[in-house]
């Protein structure tokens, strides 16, 4: 398996955002939460997920998913699978 970096997992994370949230111009961060993106609502999030787990080709728990305060929460539950 090939390791990869935080930073190369925020890039992914962020091209899935842009596709899912339709918003060419989003810049995903670690601090980013879901009331920092007014796209951003519990359907998306539910898609945004489905589409991390499939992208990383991983499964959160919904315990995992429900922890995440912001974007950086959810890098570290797909760097731990990895």
């Amino acid at each position: 398996m090939i390791f990869m970096q935080r930073n190369e997992i925020l890039e992914q994370i962020n091209t899935i955002f842009i596709d899912i949230l339709d918003n060419e111009d989003l810049v995903i961060l670690e601090n980013t939460t879901a009331n920092d993106v007014d796209e951003w609502d519990s359907l998306t999030h539910i898609q945004l997920v489905v589409a991390v787990e499939r992208h990383f080709k991983i499964r959160f728990s919904s315990k995992e998913i429900q922890s995440w305060t912001n974007v950086g929460k959810m890098v570290d539950s797909i760097f731990s699978k990895l």
